[in-house]
């Protein structure tokens, strides 16, 4: 089984905060930045100001599982970071799929792929 192409290391961390370009909206913050590899990762986080232990995790799952379902629609080649608001504690898995697209598109990262179905 593949690995989920994840961003560990604070320093990744910190490279995607100082280079990237950010937007946000009322549930998430996404910084982009162009990587060396081919690979697009992501790295989730979500500080104690979110919620408990529960809870951060709960959006960190929701998060990751939206950029799983439509990894195939992003640009390849690029490291993202996503910090979870407090103002998503309460959001369900549409809310929190439809504001990582709608960064995407502010982003200009999602690749018109209609005669690809994979």
């Amino acid at each position: 089984m593949k690995r989920f192409p994840s961003i560990k290391k604070n320093s990744d961390f910190q490279k995607v905060y100082r280079t990237g370009n950010s937007h946000a909206n009322r549930q998430l913050v996404m910084y982009v930045m162009r990587a060396e590899s081919q690979d697009t990762r992501i790295g989730i986080s979500a500080s104690k100001k979110v919620g408990n232990s529960i809870v951060r995790h709960r959006l960190t799952r929701l998060v990751r599982e939206s950029f799983r379902l439509h990894k195939n629609m992003l640009e390849t080649g690029l490291d993202i970071v996503v910090v979870v608001r407090a103002a998503a504690k309460e959001s369900d898995y549409k809310t929190i799929e439809r504001a990582f697209l709608h960064l995407c598109g502010l982003h200009n990262i999602l690749e018109n792929r209609s005669e690809k179905n994979d």
